[in-house]
């Protein structure tokens, strides 16, 4: 996979990139029609029509794709069909078809082609790109993705573009992985992973290039609390610009910087061994 860029003919397409989609089957393919799901335009409400978060809104049509994340078809051989576009995530995803003819949608991790043969089990089985097993047996040092919290639950860390988890101990029920933000955390050694990394790792490097572009994906423009009126926003109001007059805060009031936002009781922080280190860049590798 690799980054396309255009001719500069316009100022949007000067800045912006796409993917080139070259690990993509077929792009004229549509997709698996019984995967498919009706997705409703939410525009940041809830159910009662009140806005929980600012700023969406618009957006192209979407439908979405029903994603396999518990893969507890055991053994049974797949073949991979074909490496498919999902608007609704970064990753790729992989359409497979069973031995019985069941056909399911799964995310494409790197190195993943069409032609393929994947499985998944509950006892040891070759650790190949895109096999699935529990994490008492799958060796230690390797990169895993879609990687469970709770056993049955479905696969709920590392499922976005170019993220891989890694295996780093094992003792008795109990396995220790490190994640992409470098945080150590321990899960239970039943919990489901699949080998390899998730593939289009480039993804993070694309260009929107123009504010529309942003549009299309339901992103509305986010405005600045200093530009709205004292009646929406703590920090509106003024004669011209203003810095504020206090420190950076969200409409509620709530500051905006330095405060920790995780609940101090969460029933997983003891599931936490080593917390990650803060900051946008200090992810170990």
């Amino acid at each position: 996979m690799g980054i396309r860029q255009y001719k500069p003919v316009t100022p949007g397409r000067r800045q912006g990139t796409v993917s080139d989609f070259a690990d993509i089957t077929d792009r004229k393919k549509k997709p698996e029609k019984s995967l498919l799901q009706a997705k409703p335009k939410k525009g940041g409400r809830n159910n009662q029509g009140i806005v929980c978060t600012r700023f969406r809104g618009g957006g192209h049509k979407q439908m979405y794709r029903v994603i396999d994340f518990k893969r507890i078809k055991d053994d049974m051989p797949a073949t991979v069909t074909a490496i498919e576009y999902d608007p609704n995530r970064s990753a790729r995803i992989a359409l497979i078809q069973y031995g019985d003819g069941t056909k399911a949608y799964i995310l494409a991790p790197g190195g993943l082609k069409a032609g393929d043969v994947i499985q998944s089990g509950k006892e040891y089985i070759e650790p190949r790109v895109g096999n699935c097993m529990p994490l008492k047996v799958i060796p230690l040092g390797m990169s895993i993705h879609n990687l469970e919290m709770q056993p049955g639950h479905g696969g709920q860390i590392g499922r976005s573009a170019g993220t891989g988890v890694t295996l780093t101990a094992r003792e008795g029920k109990w396995a220790q992985v490190t994640l992409p933000s470098g945080e150590v955390r321990r899960i239970s050694a039943e919990c489901r992973a699949t080998i390899g990394m998730i593939g289009n790792a480039e993804h993070m490097n694309i260009s929107l290039g123009k504010a529309g572009r942003n549009r299309w994906k339901g992103r509305k423009p986010h405005n600045r609390g200093t530009s709205m009126n004292p009646v929406s926003h703590p920090m509106g109001g003024g004669e011209g610009r203003s810095a504020g007059g206090r420190h950076p805060c969200s409409p509620t009031g709530v500051l905006a910087k330095g405060g920790k936002t995780r609940s101090k009781r969460k029933p997983s922080n003891s599931s936490i061994v080593r917390r990650r280190k803060p900051g946008p860049h200090y992810a170990e590798k």
